[in-house]
């Protein structure tokens, strides 16, 4: 698994249209040590990502939806293993990139994210027409 898109997924991404809202659902996967922390966990290293940056998110109107623990896997198989889910709503692709994006999370939280995040799956979702 990955931390970041490949070409091809970011190409998908990009040629949808930019304006319609969108939901991301993240499924985390920790690393046991966060990388350079000192023996903090991973899970303490991805929390102190993940608060800033959900109020980074919403006071650029994006919207948290749910975020929790995984406690077990009652279905199907390939999601073994993942720590933790969040859903935020974003009112655009174009937000969530310029978002994602911005130099302020890159140059301050985002380095806590990259030590205590071992892997990740990012589905975007649409809203499902009627």
């Amino acid at each position: 698994m990955s931390s970041w898109p490949t070409e091809e997924q970011l190409a998908e991404f990009l040629a949808a249209p930019q304006d319609e809202p969108i939901v991301m659902m993240n499924l985390l996967r920790y690393k046991p040590t966060a990388d350079g922390a000192d023996g903090m966990t991973g899970e303490e290293a991805m929390m102190r990502y993940a608060r800033p940056m959900r109020e980074f998110v919403e006071s650029r109107g994006g919207e948290f939806v749910f975020a929790g623990n995984v406690a077990s896997q009652l279905i199907g198989e390939g999601g073994e293993g993942f720590d933790f889910v969040s859903i935020m709503r974003y009112p655009s692709r174009r937000t969530f990139l310029e978002l994602a994006g911005d130099p302020e999370i890159a140059n301050t939280i985002g380095k806590q994210r990259d030590a205590g995040l071992d892997s990740q799956w990012l589905l975007v979702m649409t809203e499902a027409s009627e």
